[in-house]
C-alpha cells in the first residue's frame, strides 16, 4: 500500500474580506514520492491550497496533516523538511545569485562542509555556476526560477511545494525546470506543483483541479482526459478567416471549446454527434473534419463548463477599421545598445493592416526591447520603428495616439481604482467627456467590472489585472495594439477570452503585435518572428515553421517542439567563441 506524505481532510478556508471561502470542504491524499499537480482558473484557490500544506496558513475547518504532522499545530515541525517557492519571485533582486544561496543557508541553518557540498550540487544542478557575481535583478525569468529553486534546495526536502514555478518562463528553461525537477523525484522527494500549463498539469502522476475553492477532479489527468474521448476534431481545409471558421463553430450548440492550431481549428463538442451535425448544418462550406487524440486542457475546460463562447463584445465596440494590404508596423534595422551589450540587433519586418504577429523567443532574447522601441517607450540605437508610416521619434504623439500598449508586467496605477484608473487612461488618450463616459461605461460591462470599480487595482486577482491593463490600451480604439505577454500566469479560460477579444478584434482590421510563452496561444498568430540573441532567426506561419523543425523521429512537432529546435539549430551553427 503506498504510504501518503499529506493528508488533507475535509479542509476548508474562508478570509474575512472575502464573501466565499477561498478553499470549501477540499479532501484528497497524496501518495509519497510523486508528482502532484494542483490547477484551476485564476482565484481557484491553488496559493492557498498550498500555504495551507506548508503550514503558513490556518484552515478555518478541517485538517492537514504533512507526513503525520498536523499544520496547524506542528507547523515549526513541517517546516524543518519541506521547501517552498512561492509564486512571485521572493529573492533579494539587489544581492547576487551568491549572496542570496548565503542567505538561506543561513536562515536554514546550513554550515561549513555541508553547505560547501549543499553549493556545489545546486550550482552543478541550475547551470548557475557560471552567474554567482550577477545580481538576481539582472537575471532572466527562467534563471530568476532556477535561483529560487537553488535556494529552496540548499537544505534537501522531503517536500517540494512549488506555486506555479514556470510562469512568465520560456519553452526551453521550463522544459530545464520540469527535468530538474523529475530528477528530484529520483532521489524519493514529493513535489506539488500549481501551473497555469495544462500540458505540466498533464505530466503529472495525479492531479487536483479546482474551482472557486471546491475540489472537482483529483486522479491519474488521463482519468479527466477520457471524459472527452471522441468529441475533439481538427477542422482544416477552408478558404475563409480562421478567425471567422473558429467563431462560427463557437456559437454552434454543440460546442463548448475551440482554439486556432495554425491554419486549422481545434474544436471540441458537447458529445461524439458533433461531426455528422456539422457536416450538415454547414453544408455550404468548404472544411474538413476528422476526430483527433483528447488533451488535457479540452478536459479541463469541459470540466468548467466550457470557454467564453465566439462572440467578444469589445470588438462588436470598434468600428470597422479599413481592411487592405497597408504595412501598419515596421521595424527597419532596428538596434539597441545598452553599453557595450547589443540587447536588439538589426531586427527588421513588417506587419500588415489586420494580422497578427508574434515575436516569440527565450526570456532575455530582445522581445521586450523590440516592443518598446515599436512604441516609442525606448529610443533605438540605430534604425526605424515605424506606425502607419509615422517615425515613433520624430512624431511620437501622433504614432502613439494610434497604438495601444499592454506592458509584460503590471504598469498600471496599483493605488488608485479601477475606476480611477480607467478616468485616468482616458484622459491621457484625450477622449472627449461623452465618448470617455461611455468608455468606461462599456469597459467595466464588457469586462464585468461592476462588483471591482471601487477596489484598488493592486488587491485585483492577476486575472483581473489583466483585464483592466487590456481596457485601458483600447479606450481609445486604436489601430495597432502591442501586447507584451498579455496572458502570463492567467488559467486557460481567461486565456481564451483575451484570445476571444483579440481574434475579434483583428477581424475588424486592428493590427496586433504580441509576444507570448504560451505556444498553444502562440498558433493563433498570422506570422511569427523567433528572436534569439538579439536577433530573428526565423520567419514565417505557426505551420511554416512546425515543418521546418520535422524529423524523421518527430514527424509533427508541436510550436514548442519547433522553438527549442529551430535555436538548437541556431547554436549549432555559431561560431565557437
Amino acid at each position: 500500500m503506498t504510504e501518503n506524505i499529506i493528508s488533507i481532510e475535509n479542509v476548508s478556508k474562508k478570509f474575512p474580506s472575502q464573501p466565499i471561502p477561498a478553499l470549501d470542504q477540499i479532501s484528497a491524499s497524496v501518495p509519497k514520492g510523486k508528482m502532484v499537480g494542483i490547477a484551476g482558473p485564476d482565484g481557484a484557490g491553488k496559493t492557498t491550497l498550498i500555504r495551507l500544506i506548508a503550514g503558513l496558513l490556518l484552515p478555518s475547518q478541517g485538517k492537514i496533516e504533512v507526513a503525520g504532522y498536523d499544520s496547524a499545530k506542528q507547523a515549526k515541525e513541517i517546516h524543518n523538511f519541506i521547501g517552498y517557492m512561492p509564486q512571485k519571485f521572493g529573492l533579494y533582486e539587489d544581492l547576487t545569485v551568491m549572496q542570496n544561496l548565503n542567505l538561506y543557508a543561513d536562515l536554514q541553518g546550513v554550515l561549513g562542509n555541508e553547505r560547501k557540498q549543499a553549493y556545489d550540487k545546486v550550482l552543478h544542478f541550475t547551470n548557475l555556476a557560471p552567474f554567482t557575481t550577477r545580481l538576481a535583478g539582472a537575471l532572466s525569468g527562467g534563471m530568476k526560477q532556477k535561483l529560487g529553486l537553488a535556494c529552496t534546495l540548499i537544505r534537501k526536502p522531503r517536500l517540494l511545494l512549488l506555486d506555479e514555478p514556470s510562469v512568465g518562463v520560456d519553452p526551453i528553461s521550463r522544459r530545464e525546470l520540469w527535468k530538474m525537477v523529475l530528477a528530484l523525484l529520483g532521489e524519493g522527494i514529493s513535489v506539488i506543483w500549481s501551473t497555469a500549463y495544462l500540458d505540466e498539469a498533464e505530466r503529472c502522476d495525479y492531479v487536483l483541479l479546482l474551482n472557486e475553492g471546491k475540489l472537482l477532479f483529483y486522479g491519474p489527468p488521463s482519468n479527466l482526459t477520457d471524459r472527452v474521448k471522441d468529441r475533439v476534431f481538427r477542422v482544416s481545409d477552408f478558404a475563409e478567416s480562421k478567425r471567422l471558421v473558429l467563431s462560427s463553430f463557437l456559437n454552434q450548440n454543440n460546442v463548448i471549446d475551440g482554439v486556432i492550431q495554425g491554419s486549422s481549428v481545434r474544436i471540441v463538442a458537447k458529445d461524439p454527434s458533433f461531426l455528422s451535425e456539422a457536416q450538415s448544418n454547414l453544408s455550404e462550406r468548404s472544411f474538413h473534419i476528422q476526430p483527433i487524440q483528447p488533451r488535457f486542457e479540452d478536459a479541463f475546460v469541459d470540466i468548467l463548463g466550457g470557454g467564453p463562447g465566439g462572440v467578444s463584445v469589445l470588438a462588436q465596440k470598434i468600428p470597422e477599421k479599413q481592411k487592405d494590404d497597408q504595412i501598419i508596423v515596421e521595424a527597419k534595422n532596428l538596434t539597441k545598445k545598452f553599453g557595450s551589450f547589443t540587447a536588439v540587433d538589426h531586427i527588421s519586418f513588417q506587419v500588415k493592416r489586420g494580422e497578427i504577429f508574434g515575436l516569440l523567443g527565450p526570456n532575455g532574447a530582445g522581445k521586450s526591447t523590440t516592443f518598446k522601441m515599436l512604441c516609442g517607450l525606448l529610443q533605438p540605437t540605430q534604425g526605424q520603428a515605424l506606425v502607419q508610416g509615422l517615425d515613433l521619434q520624430k512624431a511620437p504623439g501622433q504614432a502613439r495616439a494610434r497604438l495601444g500598449y499592454m506592458a509584460q508586467k503590471f504598469s498600471l496605477y496599483g493605488d488608485l481604482s479601477v475606476l480611477q484608473n480607467l478616468i485616468f487612461f482616458s484622459g491621457v488618450y484625450n477622449l472627449p467627456i461623452q465618448k470617455r463616459k461611455n468608455a468606461i461605461d462599456g469597459i467595466i460591462e464588457i469586462f464585468n467590472f461592476k462588483n471591482y470599480i471601487h477596489d484598488s487595482a493592486s488587491n485585483l486577482s492577476l486575472g483581473y489585472k489583466q483585464r483592466l491593463a487590456l481596457s485601458c490600451s483600447v479606450m481609445h480604439q486604436p489601430d495597432v495594439l502591442f501586447l507584451d505577454e498579455p496572458t502570463s500566469g492567467v488559467d486557460p479560460l481567461t486565456r481564451r477570452e483575451f484570445w476571444n477579444h483579440i481574434n475579434g478584434l483583428v477581424e475588424k482590421g486592428v493590427t496586433v503585435v504580441v509576444t507570448t510563452h504560451f505556444m498553444d496561444e502562440a498558433e493563433s498568430c498570422d506570422r511569427i518572428g523567433l528572436i534569439y540573441m538579439g536577433k530573428i532567426i526565423e520567419t514565417g506561419s505557426p505551420d511554416e515553421l512546425k515543418n521546418r523543425a520535422a524529423t524523421p523521429n518527430i514527424p509533427n512537432p508541436t510550436l514548442e517542439d519547433a522553438f527549442i529546435k529551430l535555436i538548437e539549430e541556431y547554436d549549432s551553427k555559431r561560431p565557437v567563441s
